[in-house]
């Protein structure tokens, strides 16, 4: 088994806003082991982004990281200066946005914004760094990558745009990528290309790869171990396989059951009903019992934990699925 690259441990992240605290992440802890990609997945406002955000010590203000640890080879992120943190994002630790016309600054070309971190990070002329921008082109994907560096990002389509941003990711050789829904504005051919581009990146540079997205079947054709977030807790998490074929959590479940089935026309879709709980009013106990069809008393009775089941899975459930 590789060795731990990212280790995420008992992460507390919460927004003080004027008359509440908005807890949007709660005892969080999972790890990514290098040349592994980890997916995190769950319904919008679970908490995935501002999981990730904290990981980059990008959470916006009145965000706050109330505790826990970020281990990046053994290393807490939470102890670094800011200064040492710029100079971790983008060498070691890089991010792709989910939004990539409003990540990419429409002033300056393509080759302008991807030599930037090469000049900045290591150190290379801009010759040297043109050169090395056309390669990364090439490397992701774009045909004619020496024509493409003089483009701006509003003259490309929305699949080479994402293709530029994660140039710009791996231009110094990260440990680690992490992608917040990089693909969901895209149409589904070209979702298929950006994913398949990533596991060959993956094989080929043996990076670890922290993958956000709200749709399962990103997480069955990409990931190799899936983390599965409800109103900023960890349900339930393991090998992709194993969760989405045998499910534990009653939450998990209902997200499978929600999805359409090809084929299976006659088959009626199964929306999970009620909707999930104000993140600044949280309630008692499990936070999905009060949309839980196996729900009890004792579901909202005490905080339940999560129980590593010794199989590389981990369910917080006082009564999972057989």
């Amino acid at each position: 088994m590789a060795e731990a690259l990212l280790e995420v441990d008992d992460l507390h992240t919460h927004f003080h806003l004027k008359n509440k605290v908005v807890r949007a992440v709660n005892g969080v802890s999972f790890t990514v082991r290098r040349g592994e990609i980890v997916g995190i997945a769950g319904e919008s406002g679970a908490g995935k982004s501002v999981a990730c955000l904290s990981i980059m010590r990008l959470v916006p203000n009145p965000g706050r990281i109330e505790r826990g640890r970020i281990l990046f080879t053994g290393e807490d992120l939470l102890g670094k200066t800011e200064r040492q943190m710029r100079e971790l994002r983008g060498q070691t630790v890089s991010m792709v946005f989910e939004d990539p016309l409003n990540s990419l600054d429409p002033a300056f070309t393509v080759g302008a914004l991807i030599g930037e971190a090469l000049i900045l990070h290591k150190g290379l002329s801009k010759r040297e760094a043109w050169k090395k921008s056309g390669e990364l082109l090439r490397l992701v994907g774009i045909p004619d990558p020496e024509r493409r560096l003089d483009n701006y990002a509003h003259e490309l389509s929305g699949g080479m745009q994402q293709r530029v941003m994660i140039a710009i990711a791996l231009s110094c050789d990260p440990a680690l990528l992490i992608a917040d829904n990089p693909t969901t504005a895209l149409d589904v051919t070209i979702q298929i290309q950006i994913l398949d581009l990533v596991k060959q990146l993956r094989d080929r540079l043996g990076m670890g790869v922290l993958w956000i997205t709200h749709d399962l079947g990103v997480v069955a054709k990409l990931c190799d171990r899936v983390v599965i977030m409800y109103a900023g807790e960890v349900m339930e998490q393991g090998d992709v396989y194993g969760v989405l074929k045998r499910p534990r959590h009653p939450y998990t479940r209902r997200l499978i059951d929600a999805l359409p089935k090809l084929g299976r026309p006659e088959r009626r879709l199964m929306p999970i009903e009620g909707r999930p709980p104000d993140p600044a009013h949280l309630p008692s106990g499990c936070p999905f019992a009060p949309r839980c069809y196996k729900a009890r008393p004792e579901c909202e009775a005490h905080d339940v934990p999560l129980v590593d089941n010794g199989d590389g899975r981990a369910v917080r459930c006082l009564f999972p699925e057989d």
